[in-house]
């Protein structure tokens, strides 16, 4: 039986850790580590610091390739096949570092795996492929937490609800009815270019807790094209980014 914990690390800052997690991943057997490429080293570098910096006992430790999705079908049907192809790398990992076939198995999941985070469908496909596997969630703080503090507002308005969506939805279906803010993720195109502007407000954060995080607010017919051309440079300089946001029409 493998007991599988997914550990919520926060965005890079080690000090966002839990004192649950430090000791989930001091407990494990292994600790699996991504390779995302070279364009992401930062990630993997952040995740070795976590485990020479913080932890302090000695634990096995495994990098992996992580397998790339290809993008030129329908979106679903690629990340789905891009799934299949993590956790069968999973179990390639697990069966070669603990071939016993038990143990604890831990991996770093940037801010917390309920929060557009796949790791958790991931762990699924594991037992549906016959793996014996108990998957434990450790949680962590997420980027949402990360830029509310950053700015120093709330995440709602008072007594109000906050619609939690990606650019990718904001993009087909617009403003949704009855929203009052919306937080927005995983947008690689600036959809809230798209949005009539007239009184809409933004407040947006990218590399949340990192030593490169970089904050703008404002109304986005003022600070919206220069939030776009500031996100396009911090790209262009690291080679990826990740950014998310908070909307209001006020």
């Amino acid at each position: 039986m493998i007991d599988l914990f997914l550990v919520g690390i926060g965005t890079g800052d080690p000090e966002h850790l839990t004192l649950g997690a430090i000791r989930t991943l001091e407990g494990a057997d292994l600790i699996l580590l991504p390779r995302k490429g070279g364009e992401k080293a930062d990630l993997l570098d952040l995740r070795k610091t976590i485990c020479t910096d913080v932890l302090r006992a000695s634990v096995r430790v495994a990098e992996f390739d992580m397998p790339v999705r290809d993008a030129s079908g329908t979106y679903l049907d690629g990340v789905n096949s891009w799934h299949d192809a993590i956790a069968a790398e999973w179990t390639r990992q697990i069966e070669a570092h603990l071939p016993g076939g038990s143990g604890r198995v831990a991996l770093m999941v940037w801010g917390d795996p309920s929060l557009y985070d796949s790791t958790l469908r991931i762990a699924e496909r594991l037992s549906a492929a016959g793996t014996q596997v108990r998957t434990h969630v450790v949680p962590g703080i997420t980027s949402l937490q990360l830029l509310t503090a950053a700015h120093a507002i709330p995440l709602n308005t008072l007594g109000g609800p906050v619609t939690i969506t990606t650019g990718r939805k904001l993009r087909e279906g617009g403003w949704p009815s009855g929203a009052e803010r919306m937080a927005v993720m995983l947008d690689g195109d600036c959809a809230f270019l798209e949005l009539p502007r007239d009184g809409l407000h933004i407040w947006w954060g990218a590399y949340l807790g990192m030593a490169q995080q970089i904050l703008d607010a404002g109304a986005v017919a003022e600070c919206g094209a220069r939030i776009r051309e500031a996100r396009g440079t911090a790209r262009a300089e690291h080679g990826w980014i990740m950014d998310t946001y908070l909307l209001e029409y006020r």
